[in-house]
């Protein structure tokens, strides 16, 4: 065992700038593994670079598998809450159009949420702080505090406050749930790898009779009509009502076509909606906010996801779904992992055992996600030729039981214990793929 400072490189008297546990984002990933953490005993200090609420890129749409972490994590989920709750997907293609009800699972709810992110994870992250975590806001992180000696990391440097005040914080292990960009995983050598599938996602909101639309919708044809002409692009588009008077309306594009650098995405999105029935009220006069996007880090398309006193969760591990592009499900999931992992190390009774507990944290991604990440890969190039993708619509919305399939496929949810034929099956492929 190479690196055996685990536990005994922090700062033996405790005070504000030592934890147990440093975690640097506050997003989902964040806040579920800082809340985690509190609840198994632990002090943890959460550091996020803004203030709450803040915006984030998202569709806002969450499906019954990030419904459930927001279940384990206490959060009242009801309409009297503020939540507006989704039924299942609505896929629109080749002008037909299937309404799919979420699946009747033991694992997960049968209902999906809807909520802007900007309230969505300031609740995650006072659930944390509620639990007992220590969170700074506007906790700019700068870089990380390495053993001269070992090289593992034993802390961060941030800036505090409007007046950038520097503070050094020192933990025996620190969680990196900064997102896509990690500056903190790249500091400590994490790059992404270029050979993974990355998406871009771009959306906006507009005032719309369809707010209060209890389906999740997505449109499998994504078309530019810009200059009179007509071209089917690799992506595809969706309305989220959210229930506030307004809609979240976006696309999502993957880097697996020639046309995923070669076109302005807001511009697209703007013609598409542009397409849209006049009544749904998707023009320029009824927009709320400007068009922003973020990228789509998917199938553990950073790694190792452990390695020298640092684990990465959430988007800066490249957690996404490569099927539908889901991350907060597996932001909160990860979240919870590598809570569980650190919990056990740190009870261990030497640096050694220590150190063996932290590095199965990759080997547990690995059996939880390895094959169904592998499979999405392979998604991704298929449906990276935007004809196939248009085929394989036009064929499978005409057979209900095929959309049933794709619909627990794509958004990765059968029970892994039992469950119908096709939960066996779905269950079987994932374990026959190579984990990887």
């Amino acid at each position: 065992m190479g690196e055996p400072n685990v536990a005994e490189t922090a700062e033996k008297t405790p005070s504000e700038h030592t934890a147990d546990v440093i975690v640097v984002g506050a997003g989902p990933a964040g806040s579920a593994t800082a809340f985690h953490l509190a609840q198994a005993g632990l002090d943890v200090l959460l550091l996020e670079k803004t203030a709450f609420p803040r915006e984030k890129v998202c569709g806002d749409g969450l499906t019954p598998r990030a419904t459930k972490q927001l279940i384990a994590m206490g959060i009242d989920v009801s309409e009297e809450a503020g939540w507006l709750r989704n039924k299942g997907l609505r896929i629109i293609s080749g002008g037909q159009r299937v309404q799919l009800d979420w699946p009747e699972l033991a694992s997960y709810p049968d209902y999906g949420l809807v909520r802007k992110r900007d309230d969505f994870d300031e609740q995650l992250a006072r659930a944390a702080e509620k639990a007992g975590a220590r969170l700074h806001e506007r906790a700019n992180v700068s870089g990380p505090i390495r053993d001269e000696r070992t090289g593992r990391i034993v802390g961060v440097e941030a800036k505090l406050g409007a007046e950038k005040r520097e503070v050094s914080f020192r933990a025996p292990v620190v969680v990196a749930a900064d997102g896509n960009s990690s500056r903190l995983s790249l500091a400590m050598d994490r790059h992404r790898d270029e050979r993974r599938p990355m998406g871009v996602a771009v959306r906006t909101y507009f005032t719309s009779p369809r707010h209060d639309d209890d389906y999740l919708e997505s449109w499998l044809e994504l078309w530019d009509r810009r200059g009179g002409g007509e071209r089917l692009l690799p992506g595809y588009g969706w309305v989220f009502g959210m229930g506030d008077g307004t809609s979240n309306v976006g696309l999502g594009v993957l880097n697996s076509s020639p046309a995923f650098r070669d076109l302005d995405w807001r511009e697209v999105l703007r013609a598409w909606c542009a397409g849209m029935p006049e009544e749904w009220q998707f023009t320029p006069e009824h927009m709320t906010g400007p068009i922003r996007g973020a990228a789509l880090p998917m199938a553990f398309n950073r790694k190792p996801h452990y390695g020298r006193g640092l684990l990465l969760v959430g988007d800066a591990g490249g957690l996404v779904n490569p099927f539908n592009g889901e991350g907060i499900a597996y932001a909160m999931e990860s979240g919870r992992i590598a809570a569980e992992v650190i919990s056990q190390a740190l009870a261990r009774g030497t640096a050694n055992q220590r150190e063996l507990a932290l590095l199965g944290y990759p080997k547990v991604l690995r059996e939880t996600y390895g094959g169904y990440y592998t499979m999405g890969r392979a998604f991704v190039k298929i449906i990276g030729n935007p004809r196939v993708m248009k085929l394989a619509a036009q064929r499978g919305l005409s057979h209900p039981m095929l959309m049933r399939f794709l619909l627990k496929l794509l958004a990765n949810l059968t029970d892994p214990q039992g469950g119908d034929a096709t939960d066996r099956v779905i269950n079987g492929l994932t374990k026959l793929t190579p984990r990887a």
